[in-house]
């Protein structure tokens, strides 16, 4: 895994559905983290509208669903996440109020000003923070929150090899301080802003894969593409148990004013 390692982008959509699709959770997080961020949006007890822009299967919008009395909407491109979003839902009897829908979040199927919170786990990175926070605002009420999280450096400077890995997946990833900024000049008002602990990415996110690599493997056996990511998403777990001390996921939480 040297200079030759490709990069997530490198890899098919359908592929990464298929292998993501396989867990609960598509990124570092947990039902702990998200009840956390939630307990910032001071009229979290209302019956407020909602969206989950790419909710993947699920896992902290229904977190989110237990803990409030919100409507909520889910959007995914990959169609296979929110068959298993729905099922889920509808498992769980909470389909009066949540549902999940194909699309993409930088075209959104929605109303202007139509959100009272705009949430996103692990995703905004593909459209891009800056471009995320200043186009989903468009879709908030005033005095709406965003609540995101996003990968983001720690310090100033770090060895060449984790900031090689991160700088080809998310070009624009900054440090805290400076993404704050950001947030700020897209007009919010910052409410708070956290470090996922370490637990949201072993526990929640690596050690789940280790169940699902194998069938996967076998469910595209002969896939050169597929053995490539399995050695992908093994190069990234080794690298956060070398560099996590340099690097994590941050939930920012803005108020729309």
């Amino acid at each position: 895994m040297k200079n030759k390692t490709p990069i997530i982008h490198d890899f098919d959509l359908n592929l990464i559905c298929d292998y993501f699709g396989r867990l609960d959770h598509q990124g570092p997080g947990s039902p702990e983290s998200t009840i956390k961020a939630l307990s910032f949006i001071d009229n979290h007890s209302d019956e407020l509208e909602i969206a989950d822009l790419a909710c993947g299967t699920g896992g902290q919008t229904i977190t989110l669903a237990q803990n409030t009395n919100w409507t909520i909407t889910g959007l995914d491109i990959c169609p296979a996440f929110i068959e298993k979003f729905n099922k889920n839902v509808e498992k769980l009897n909470l389909k009066y109020r949540v549902k999940g829908i194909i699309g993409s979040m930088d075209n959104l199927p929605f109303p202007k000003e139509h959100f009272d919170v705009i949430w996103s786990e692990g995703a905004i990175a593909n459209i891009g923070f800056r471009k995320g926070l200043n186009y989903w605002k468009e879709f908030l009420k005033k005095d709406g929150y965003i609540a995101v999280t996003y990968e983001s450096w720690f310090t100033d400077e770090r060895p060449a090899e984790i900031e090689k890995f991160w700088v080809d997946a998310v070009p624009e990833i900054d440090t805290i301080g400076n993404n704050i900024s950001i947030l700020q000049k897209a007009g919010y008002k910052l409410i708070a802003a956290f470090t996922l602990p370490e637990t949201c990415w072993t526990d929640t996110y690596f050690i789940p894969q280790k169940a699902i690599q194998k069938p996967f493997l076998k469910a595209n056996g002969g896939n050169k593409a597929a053995k490539l990511f399995i050695k992908y998403m093994e190069y990234e777990a080794e690298l956060y148990s070398k560099y996590k001390q340099y690097y994590g996921y941050v939930f920012y939480i803005g108020k729309n004013i």
